[in-house]
């Protein structure tokens, strides 16, 4: 599989990582371990070599599954991203810190649960505004200097708040939100990563399912989706519909939806990876066939126009008369 360099990160990567926040039981329920694991190796065999996580996923528990699932993996064939931010307490409760103590002490543990020497980018999940900058730049740069880190960059930061971050620390690396529904950053974060070549990975490229195009709108979800208004009532429905518009176009291209809807992800300038959440080997294969695949411009823009943010305003528009 052909390799994207992700920034001035230094890192050489698939164009789709896995991403593990599925394994977190307090937003998705509980997933089977072995299928996971299996799904990994898979797509490590089938050249994806970017793994995604956080310690925040299950507090702990993907890690610990990633360091599983790679034990037998050649470790310098491998690109490990995870993320640091919260403060974690006996009782389950948590808070953010981002202080330089907190951070170099999760840094340890984290490697810990996977089992390696050195995480590959260490990302900051959430912005943490009762630490000075300057003070998280300098950990970040500590932890490189030690070898624990070989990259850094920031989750869930806005244009803002990474311009302010990058004046104090060598941050080479955004993960932000993006999907066509809601393509979130594309006035500002995005120009500004591409002007600056900062790397971008952005998570739920198929907006948390939706977009896979495997829902009629009749389903009913028992993890936290149960609670997001794109997966109820109207809106569901008239999403769901949207998506499903798009199965002309993809099988022009002898695509699914789903490849369909990444391929056009990955066609974007700015982005250089699409964290994919997996579950199984097939969700893998499914995500392989959209790597190094194309539309014309055209069909681009009509993707966008079906999906994109006029068919939600459809959707909150037929919610309204309720």
């Amino acid at each position: 599989m052909n390799r994207v360099q992700l920034g001035n990160s230094g890192l050489s990567v698939s164009p789709v990582a896995i991403g593990t926040w599925q394994l977190s039981p307090r937003f998705w329920g509980e997933q089977s371990k072995d299928d996971y694991v299996d799904a990994l190796r898979f797509a490590f065999a089938e050249g994806i070599n970017l793994i995604d996580t956080a310690e925040a996923y299950g507090d702990g528990y993907a890690e610990t599954v990633v360091g599983e699932a790679i034990t037998d993996l050649p470790r310098d064939e491998l690109v490990i991203v995870t993320k640091v931010f919260n403060h974690f307490n006996d009782d389950g409760t948590r808070y953010p810190d981002l202080s330089p103590e907190h951070i170099a002490a999760r840094c340890d543990v984290s490697l810990g649960r996977m089992g390696i020497d050195t995480i590959d980018l260490y990302l900051l999940h959430m912005y943490d505004p009762l630490t000075a900058l300057d003070d998280i730049a300098g950990e970040l740069d500590r932890l490189r200097d030690q070898g624990k880190i070989r990259a850094y960059g920031v989750s869930n930061h806005s244009v803002e708040q990474l311009r302010a971050q990058r004046h104090c620390g060598a941050y080479t690396v955004v993960q932000p939100p993006y999907s066509l529904i809601d393509p979130a950053g594309e006035d500002d974060l995005l120009p500004y990563c591409q002007s600056e070549n900062i790397g971008v990975m952005v998570y739920s490229p198929l907006h948390k399912g939706l977009l896979s195009g495997k829902y009629d709108g009749t389903e009913t979800f028992a993890d936290f989706r149960q609670n997001h208004p794109d997966f109820q009532g109207d809106r569901f429905v008239a999403l769901a519909s949207a998506v499903r518009n798009l199965r002309p176009i993809a099988e022009r291209y002898g695509l699914t939806i789903y490849q369909l809807v990444l391929a056009a992800t990955l066609m974007h300038p700015a982005i250089d990876v699409a964290v994919c959440g997996i579950k199984r080997r097939d969700q893998v294969a499914e995500a392989l066939g959209a790597v190094g695949r194309t539309i014309s411009r055209e069909d681009y823009y009509e993707v966008r126009k079906i999906v994109g943010p006029g068919a939600t305003k459809i959707a909150d528009s037929k919610g309204s008369r309720k």
